[in-house]
């Protein structure tokens, strides 16, 4: 018993009529018989009474019909319910994220999901960006924030900001006061680099092949709080992009300079599903993070404060920290 049959069982109560009925549908009057006596078997009972111009109920019939229209009138209405309901984004969007886009733009996100989609959850996971790649390919995040060094050429990944590279290192080191740094001048420095295979370890060990030396490892992490953490309080240096080092640079903890020569540049891209289908959740949180991005000027942090340039912030005035520094043009 379905619904399809209680509503052929009220049509032919209301036309009083198997042959009526089968013209309205398009049909022969023999198939709309066989479903009604498939439906008085499941009833236990005759629901229809043949008379000289037609059909009507018997007692079992006209005891069900009330009860059967109510019933298929709420269901009527739950269908619509669920249909409006549906419109709404909802349910589990699962991000992968690389460390250094953790806040302020994951924090921003949320907050707006919590404040115009509600029934928007985000499973963010964390990672590097060949680890986020596979994890993407295998379906166990929805879309992924990654670091590419060629600008997005498919529809199946979308720019979202573009950022230089520079040489770290505690507050005060001479090599890194100047705006730009040569590639070059890396050799023999002692650096704290990502450990093989990274892609990014892979390029900046190849770049110096270019240039006629190797890069000095003199310890290898992944965890950016390691790096940074390492050229603040110890004598080595860390090679990074703007995003990761930009509270540290305003709070005069690090310092840095834009290297050149090449100017190796990383672009953040939003990798989406290579099927190119989207629930309308993830297409929200998509749609957002883009938005965010562009509002912040193609950053991946809110516009800085006056005086301060875009891109990597300038030094502290004398007596509010450390000694001044210019910043890097980006």
């Amino acid at each position: 018993m379905n619904q399809a049959d209680l509503k052929l069982f009220v049509e032919v109560a209301e036309a009083g009529s198997f042959t009526k009925v089968a013209v309205a549908r398009h049909t022969v009057q023999s198939h709309i018989s066989r479903q009604i006596g498939n439906l008085e078997r499941e009833c236990g009972g005759r629901l229809f009474r043949r008379t000289g111009r037609g059909v009507v109920l018997t007692e079992l019939g006209e005891h069900i019909i009330t009860r059967v229209r109510n019933w298929l009138a709420d269901t009527d209405q739950l269908f619509r319910e669920i249909r409006s309901t549906s419109s709404v984004p909802m349910g589990e969007v699962r991000l992968g994220i690389l460390p250094s886009t953790a806040h302020p733009l994951m924090t921003t996100l949320f907050g707006r999901l919590r404040e115009q989609y509600p029934l928007i959850r985000l499973n963010i996971r964390e990672g590097q960006g060949g680890e986020l790649d596979a994890l993407l390919d295998g379906g166990l995040v929805d879309m992924a924030i990654l670091f590419r060094y060629h600008k997005p050429a498919s529809t199946e990944e979308r720019l979202l900001a573009t950022g230089h590279t520079y040489l770290v290192s505690r507050p005060g080191d001479p090599l890194t006061q100047a705006p730009t740094l040569d590639f070059a001048k890396l050799q023999g420095l002692p650096l704290v680099l990502p450990r093989r295979p990274a892609h990014w370890r892979a390029i900046l060990d190849e770049t110096a092949r270019s240039k006629g030396f190797s890069l000095h490892a003199v310890i290898e992490a992944d965890s950016l709080t390691a790096q940074k953490e390492l050229a603040a309080t110890q004598s080595v240096y860390a090679i990074l992009g703007p995003y990761s080092i930009m509270h540290e640079l305003n709070q005069a903890s690090l310092q840095a300079t834009r290297i050149v020569n090449p100017d190796l540049r990383r672009y953040v891209t939003l990798a989406l599903p290579k099927s190119g289908v989207l629930t309308p959740a993830c297409k929200v949180v998509s749609d957002l993070l883009q938005r965010t991005v562009e509002e912040w000027g193609g950053e991946l942090h809110p516009p800085l404060a006056s005086g301060v340039k875009r891109g990597l912030p300038q030094r502290k005035p004398p007596g509010q920290g450390r000694s001044p520094r210019r910043s890097p043009s980006k």
